[in-house]
Formats: structure tokens, C-alpha cells, sequence
């Protein structure tokens, strides 16, 4: 017995000697390929770290370690010197991945697309907002290659690259590494459900993607996912299709008679997209001051939907006009002005047009931004004026991205006198623009006064002086009252300038804003726990300190929605919780119109007041609820929520992202008018 444990002590002895040798040596021949290995597995968790935030996860960390054992593997395929080459190569590429995705989900919360890539000359559009949006923690992910650089540098100065392993040994080795790949998979795989596997195929989770699946293999899948437009015809098809007739049967597109019906048939329309103006601006006020009085005045005595959301993503302005449109929501890869421009839609435009309405849109900015000279085209507009073809351009009116808002509803005026005379009904949209990131250039133009005075005792002499605090300068939120404001001037003088060309007369005027203003929610906590008069921030200790929490931040980011008409004032405010997508629903039985692929709803004829969000979070009146965290909030506190009203809903949520992406993808509405047509014939 002795001679047996003596002699299983010797080779475990020896077995643990021969593998740090072993480990010794690998170390020592594949310095380079390690380093590669590490600095991109830290870049990726450091990605997740500053953005989803879940620190103690370790099923992204084993899918990242995946990928990157399986890309670089293929390096010991090169000669020695030529790997460095190979390894930088892609370094580099994961270290823009993070960089990119970084500095985007800054901005927008989200994170970006390879479909966006077809847009990425946007980025030249918004110039000055890159301050805002890169952070400095956005350029520590450049470590990595230069630390590869480093080591490759140092490496270079040895013996390394003439000692390093010979063709055959690397043949091995590059085995070797693609066991490990695959031992890490299959942990990784252990700790996947059939749900993970769904959102990872669908995509529109983005967050929850990065969250299960890390930063590599969600933007390897969004590759492939990004793919679609072009090749969705051959994938897919039959399944998308299948989904969309049974939903279609499950909530059929309709609507009932109610005291808006047909109320402004015949009625012109002159819509206002507001350029990221939010619904709190109308409860703000500063030293008294309101900061959206003629947007009060409006909400006032108009039709005032107080608690309206957006539901944009990656698209931001031109997914609110799609889905304002259309009552889609927008696409879960890319957006849909550039990725799936050639698709059939139901829209507002298309829907009058068949009522003889002319129908235009105008915008101060390039007509090609987001690809607007097409899409309108495609939404149903006959004519769209642009910056780049239909206006007077002066450097002094220039303000950010393009024309200023004054100058441009001025001019616009002009050419609605122009329409008027010409047709009997008209529908047009106005997009605004000077309120746009990063919310500069104003700062001496309007009345609005951010300063904070107060009055203090001089301990020294005794006597009291005035104490002006301009707390709130050089900061964003700051910028964004007084943009804000001067937008709110400009659409109070377009209202006059409409009335005074008689042209408010049988026209009624909707508002919307178009999503909220992208403002980190550190700045909300800072303004709303700031004493100006110590020129402090209060603690979060502090029994008095009022956190801006996740929840605040997401519920905050309601924008108004507003029908007004000069002659019949509603003076009426609906709490309903309501969706972009409810507008043409909404609207559209005002107007007498129609789509029967509504997602939404005529909020006047539904007691079902929800609304899904394209990463899949919902809301209701008693509830927001997160589907990455798998959490929520209660809106109603009074009111208990069950685990089957939660479930209900999450479905509900899932199936209305997954057939809108379903038309969006496979055409499905110009595919079904075709088959029903072919119907019709036989």
C-alpha cells in the first residue's frame, strides 16, 4: 500500500513538473499571441463594465475568450515575424468595436449596428457633438494595441521570433488553442436557455445580447444580422410570414366610432416634428420663467397627450418619422430609412393622398441626411423642400447643424401660401432642427435667464448683497433650456405667421417631439440635488439628496404630443400611456384614414393602453418594466401586479417587435397586397 502512494505521489509529482514546464515553454513561445489574448478580453469586459454593467457575469466573459482564442488562433498559420502583423490587425478591429460601441451607447443607450456603417458620413452632420458623446473613457480601449505594439517592440529586441515554435509545433499548437476554444464554448453553452438563443437570433435586445452573449459575439451576430436586407428573401420567409398572419388574426388592426371620428375630415394638417424636445420642458420653469410657453399655450387648449413616448432606437429622428408614419416600430438592425428604404408601408402621406390631399414635407437640413430624399418618397410625400435645393441659406442663419429654426419657418411659410393656392387639402410636415446635439450656439440669443440669485449677509461688514450663481452654464442641460426655448419662440411666431397668412383657417396643427434629447442622467442627478447657494451637490447620504434613477431616466423621456386648432379649442389633457405608434391609429380616425398593419391603437377607442419599446421594454399605465434586468416599477402604487399581467405584456411586447421587424424585413405588406390580388384575379 505504502509502494502504491509513494509511486502515485511520484507521478503526480512529476505530471505537475511536466505541465509548468509545459506552461513555462508555451508562455515563453507565445508571449505575443497571450498578450493578444488578455488586452482584448479586458477591452471587451471593460465595454460591459462602463455600459450594461453587469461586473460579476461570467458567461460573456467565456463567449468573448471564445471568439478571440478562435481569431487569433489562425495566426500560428503565418511565419513568426508575420503574426505581429495578423494580432495588431485584429486588436485593432476589437478595439474599435469597443471604442465605436462605447462612445455610441453614451448617446443613445444603446449599441451601434454594422448597418449603421452605411451611415456613418451622419457623423459629419454633428460635428460639434462629438464633445459630448466621447468620453474619455472611450480611449482606454486603445491600450490594447499599443501594448501589443509594446511587447511585440521588446520581442523583437530578443531572440524570440528565431526560437519561436517551428511550423509543425505550430500546427499543434494552433489545435491546441482551438480545444481550449471549444472547452470555453461549451461552458459558455451550459449556461444558455432557449430565450438567450431567441434574442440572440432576433437582435432587437441589444443590451441583453451584450449582457449573455458579450461584446464580440453580439457584434459577430449583428454582422450576419446586418446581412438581411439583402438577403432575406432566401431566409426566413415562410416562418415571417406564418407570424405575421397570426398576429394579424390575434389583434386585428381596428378601430371603433367614437367622438373624434371623422372630426377633421377634410381638414388640412400642418405637423411639427420639435427636434428633441421632452415633455418635462412644459412643467419647467426658471426663476419663474417658463421655459416652453407657447408649447403650454398649445397643450393648453389643444388635445394634450401628456403621457406619449417616442419609441425610436438607433435611427433616432428618422425612426419617429417612420413610426409616426407608419404605426411600425422601427427596424431592429440598422434603420429603415437607409437599410429598407424599397419596402411597401401604409402610411399617413400614402392614405390622404388617396382623399386628393398634397402632401410635402420640409426640413432645413441636407436632403440626404438619413436618406430623406428617398424615403419621403417612399413614405408618400410629393414633394420634399430640403436645405440643399429649397431655401434662401445666410451665414447669420446658420445655427448647428443647418439653417435655424425661425429662418427656416419663415421661409417655409412662404411656400405653404404657395401649396394653399393651389390645392384644395394639404398635409405637410415640418422638421425641426436647431434643438439638436449638442445644444450650442444660443447662448446669447434668447431671454431665458439660467442664472440663480439669492441674497446673503457679508460676514464682514454686515450688509446684505446680491449673489448671482450661474450654476448652470457650460453644462448640457443647462445648453438644452436654452435651445429649448429658442425653439419654443420659433414655433409661438410660426403659429403667427400661419394665422396672419389666414392660413390657420379649417387647418389643424399637431406637434410632436420626436425623442428626448440623449442627456446622461448624471446631469438630471446633478441638477436636481444642486444647492446653488453653497455650490455644492448634495450628498447621497444626505436625507434631502433625490436620486434620478434608472426608472426616472426612462420615464422622463416622454416627449408632447399636441393637436391644436385655432377655432375649436379642446382644452384637454389624456394621461393615457400612449406610443408613436398610436398616432396614426389616433389620428388617422380624426381624418377618417385607416392602415390595417397598425401596430397602435386610436387612443380613444381602446382601454389597452401599452406600449413596447424596440429593445423590448414596455410600459402601461401601471407599470414600466425592463426586459434586460428582467425588473420594473410600479407607476400605480396602489394597484397590484401579477406575474401573469407581467408575462402577458412581455409577450405581448416580444410579438409586436417581431412582426413589425417581420414587414420591415421580408416586405410583407407588398408581398400580401400582391397574393391578394392574385386572389382577386382568379
Amino acid at each position: 500500500m505504502k509502494t502504491k502512494l509513494i509511486k502515485a505521489y511520484h507521478q503526480t509529482a512529476g505530471f505537475l513538473k511536466r505541465f509548468a514546464k509545459g506552461t513555462k515553454n508555451y508562455f515563453k513561445h507565445n508571449a505575443l499571441f497571450i498578450t493578444f489574448v488578455i488586452t482584448t478580453l479586458i477591452e471587451g469586459s471593460l465595454l460591459r463594465f462602463f455600459t450594461v454593467k453587469n461586473f460579476t457575469a461570467i458567461s460573456p466573459v467565456l463567449a468573448d475568450f471564445a471568439v478571440i482564442l478562435l481569431v487569433g488562433s489562425f495566426a500560428y498559420f503565418f511565419k513568426p515575424k508575420n503574426r505581429f502583423k495578423y494580432l495588431l490587425t485584429w486588436s485593432i478591429i476589437f478595439t474599435l468595436v469597443c471604442v465605436i460601441n462605447s462612445a455610441y451607447y453614451t448617446n443613445y443607450v444603446s449599441f451601434t449596428s454594422f448597418s449603421l456603417l452605411a451611415t456613418s458620413l451622419q457623423i459629419l452632420g454633428v460635428g460639434d457633438a462629438l464633445n459630448t458623446i466621447v468620453e474619455v473613457k472611450d480611449f482606454s480601449y486603445i491600450l490594447g494595441p499599443v501594448i501589443l505594439i509594446l511587447v511585440h517592440l521588446k520581442l523583437k529586441n530578443t531572440s524570440y521570433y528565431d526560437s519561436v515554435t517551428t511550423k509543425k509545433k505550430a500546427k499543434v499548437t494552433f489545435f491546441r488553442v482551438l480545444l481550449t476554444c471549444a472547452i470555453a464554448l461549451g461552458f459558455f453553452m451550459s449556461t444558455v436557455t432557449g430565450t438567450d438563443i431567441s434574442r440572440l437570433y432576433k437582435q432587437w435586445n441589444r443590451e441583453y445580447v451584450v449582457m449573455k452573449f458579450g461584446t464580440y459575439v453580439y457584434q459577430a451576430n449583428d454582422l450576419i444580422a446586418s446581412l438581411k436586407p439583402q438577403i432575406s428573401p432566401l431566409f426566413g420567409y415562410d416562418t415571417a410570414a406564418k407570424e405575421f398572419r397570426e398576429y394579424y388574426e390575434k389583434y386585428p388592426s381596428e378601430t371603433s366610432n367614437n367622438e373624434y371620428t371623422n372630426k377633421y375630415k377634410g381638414k388640412n394638417v400642418i405637423v411639427i416634428h420639435a427636434e428633441s424636445i421632452q415633455n418635462f420642458l412644459l412643467d419647467t420653469e426658471i426663476n419663474g420663467q417658463a421655459i416652453t410657453p407657447n408649447l403650454n399655450r398649445l397643450a393648453e387648449e389643444g388635445l394634450y397627450f401628456s403621457n406619449f413616448y417616442a419609441q425610436e432606437s438607433v435611427g433616432t429622428s428618422s425612426d419617429s418619422e417612420f413610426t409616426f408614419n407608419t404605426s411600425l416600430l422601427p427596424a431592429s438592425n440598422g434603420t429603415v430609412f437607409v437599410s429598407y428604404w424599397d419596402r411597401e408601408y401604409v402610411t399617413t402621406p400614402k392614405l390622404l393622398k388617396e382623399q386628393n390631399y398634397y402632401t410635402f414635407s420640409m426640413h432645413a437640413n441636407k436632403g440626404n441626411f438619413w436618406n430623406r430624399e428617398v424615403m419621403h418618397k417612399q413614405l408618400g410625400y410629393d414633394k420634399f423642400y430640403n436645405y440643399t435645393n429649397d431655401y434662401d441659406i445666410k451665414d447669420e442663419d446658420i445655427i448647428g447643424l443647418g439653417l435655424n429654426d425661425k429662418s427656416f419657418f419663415a421661409q417655409s411659410t412662404e411656400k405653404i401660401k404657395e401649396i394653399d393656392a393651389k390645392n384644395e387639402n394639404w398635409y405637410g410636415v415640418l422638421i425641426m432642427l436647431t434643438n439638436h446635439t449638442p445644444f450650442t450656439g444660443l447662448e446669447d440669443t434668447t431671454d431665458l435667464d439660467l442664472t440663480y440669485k439669492y441674497t446673503r449677509t457679508n460676514e464682514e461688514t454686515g450688509e446684505t448683497e446680491e449673489v448671482i450663481n450661474n450654476y448652470l452654464k457650460d453644462t448640457t442641460l443647462g445648453n438644452y433650456f436654452t435651445t429649448a426655448h429658442y425653439a419654443d419662440e420659433a414655433i409661438g411666431e410660426f403659429i403667427n405667421e400661419l394665422d396672419a397668412a389666414g392660413l390657420l383657417d379649417d387647418t389643424i396643427v399637431v406637434i410632436y417631439g420626436d425623442h428626448d434629447a440623449k442627456i446622461k442622467r448624471s446631469e438630471y442627478n446633478r441638477y436636481y440635488n444642486y444647492d446653488p447657494e453653497t455650490d455644492s451637490i448634495l450628498d447621497e447620504d444626505d436625507p434631502n439628496y433625490d436620486e434620478f434613477t434608472k426608472y426616472d431616466y426612462e420615464l422622463n423621456r416622454k416627449v408632447p404630443f399636441i393637436i391644436w386648432t385655432k377655432d375649436e379649442q379642446e382644452r384637454k389633457e389624456i394621461t393615457k400611456v400612449m406610443g408613436m405608434y398610436d398616432v396614426l391609429p389616433t389620428l388617422g380616425n380624426m381624418l377618417g384614414i385607416h392602415s390595417p398593419y397598425a401596430l397602435g391603437h386610436d387612443i380613444f377607442s381602446t382601454d389597452e393602453n401599452f406600449v413596447v419599446f424596440p429593445n423590448g421594454n414596455w410600459v402601461t399605465d401601471k407599470m414600466y418594466y425592463d426586459s434586460q434586468s428582467e425588473e420594473g416599477i410600479l407607476l400605480d402604487e396602489d394597484t397590484a401586479i401579477s406575474t401573469d399581467y407581467i408575462e402577458k405584456y412581455t409577450k405581448r411586447a416580444e410579438e409586436e417587435v417581431t412582426v413589425s421587424n417581420d414587414i420591415i424585413v421580408h416586405d410583407l405588406i407588398k408581398k400580401t397586397t400582391e397574393s391578394e390580388e392574385v386572389i382577386k384575379g382568379e
